[in-house]
Order: C-alpha cells, then structure tokens, then sequence
C-alpha cells in the first residue's frame, strides 16, 4: 500500500512559480514511476509529467521548458516546480505512484493516488 500527500499548491500571478512536493509511504518509492496529474473545472484529467526510478521524464506538451519533475528517494518525496505560470495551469494537481512510466502515463488502473493539490493562477 502507498499513501501520497501532495503539498505546495496556492494562488500566484501568472509568471510565478510554484513548486508542488508529494511524500511517499511505503518501501516501494524508490522502484515506483511517479507522476503527477492536474484536472481544471469540466476537464478530464491530464498527464503533467512522470519519471521512473531511473530519471526518464514524459511531460505533456503543454508544460514542457517551464516545469520540472524530480524525486529524492532519501525523502520519498516527488516534486514538481512550476515556471511561468499561465491562468490555464489552473487546476487541482495530483500525484500518481505506478510500476512504470508507461503505466503512469497511461493513468489507468492500478495506480496510487493523492487527494489533490489546488493550484490558482491569476491574470
């Protein structure tokens, strides 16, 4: 069993920057891919970014060159910093802990989630 607690969501301009952790229960951190998901009001939710134990990342095109995942397996924490804020990253953000990356990216069953983290970005 894995509990995520996602922290470091809140309200910022746009061009701001936030970084969002999620810590991590259980041995299997440091094996498991991690990612995190954001779902804005009437949206489905969307992949953000992921990264397995090894390093490899998958960040949605949206995203790509301002934000950035990384994990410390000492802390059991993954984080993930957000650069230049736009009002359409407004979202609850989630974390996600699976096998793989490709399960992860895939965020069908099997994965572990968080409650969600609220992120607001102004204009």
């Amino acid at each position: 069993q894995v509990q995520l607690v996602e922290s470091g969501g809140g309200l910022v301009q746009a061009g701001g920057s936030l970084r969002l952790s999620c810590a991590a229960s259980g041995s299997i951190f440091s094996r498991n891919a991690m990612g995190w998901y954001r779902q804005a009001p009437g949206k489905q939710r969307e992949l953000v970014a992921g990264m397995n134990s090894g390093g490899s990342t998958n960040y949605a095109d949206s995203v790509k060159g301002r934000f950035t995942i990384s994990r410390d397996n000492a802390k059991n924490t993954v984080y993930l910093q957000m650069n230049s804020l736009k009002p359409e990253d407004t979202a609850v953000y989630y974390c996600t802990s699976g096998p793989t990356l490709r399960a992860v990216v895939a965020g069908g069953g099997g994965l572990y989630w968080g409650q969600g983290t609220q992120v607001t970005v102004s204009s």
